[in-house]
């Protein structure tokens, strides 16, 4: 089956429970269809970039799936219906990377950068 790596941002006035729960709740609409739910992260609270529905920050939450692409095309359809939900990003990967994603990492882990000048 093909992977998948999935980031949506729901409403700042949530809980951190209730985000959270948002995870749980998408990767049961997943596996319901066929798909499985490889990883899951919860980022925290988040300053965005420019308002979405007048929210300045966000829950952010990415998943790591394994999943036909109906299953997918299902859950983003709930997503984009759900209330909490503001935005929905799916990208189709090769393969997925071990251990934690670029934003979970200690900054000392994320390897050599190029220097400042």
């Amino acid at each position: 089956m093909p992977l998948y790596e999935h980031v949506f941002i729901s409403r700042q006035d949530l809980s951190n429970a209730q985000a959270e729960g948002l995870i749980e709740h998408f990767g049961t609409v997943l596996s319901d269809n066929g798909g499985k739910l490889v990883d899951s992260e919860y980022w925290g609270v988040k300053t965005m970039a420019y308002k979405i529905n007048k929210n300045r920050k966000g829950h952010y939450a990415f998943l790591r799936t394994d999943a036909p692409a109906a299953a997918v095309q299902e859950m983003e359809r709930l997503m984009r219906l759900h209330d909490d939900v503001m935005r929905v990003m799916t990208i189709k990967v090769d393969e997925h990377e071990e251990g934690p994603s670029v934003q979970m990492q200690k900054k000392d882990d994320r390897g050599d950068r190029r220097e400042r000048r």
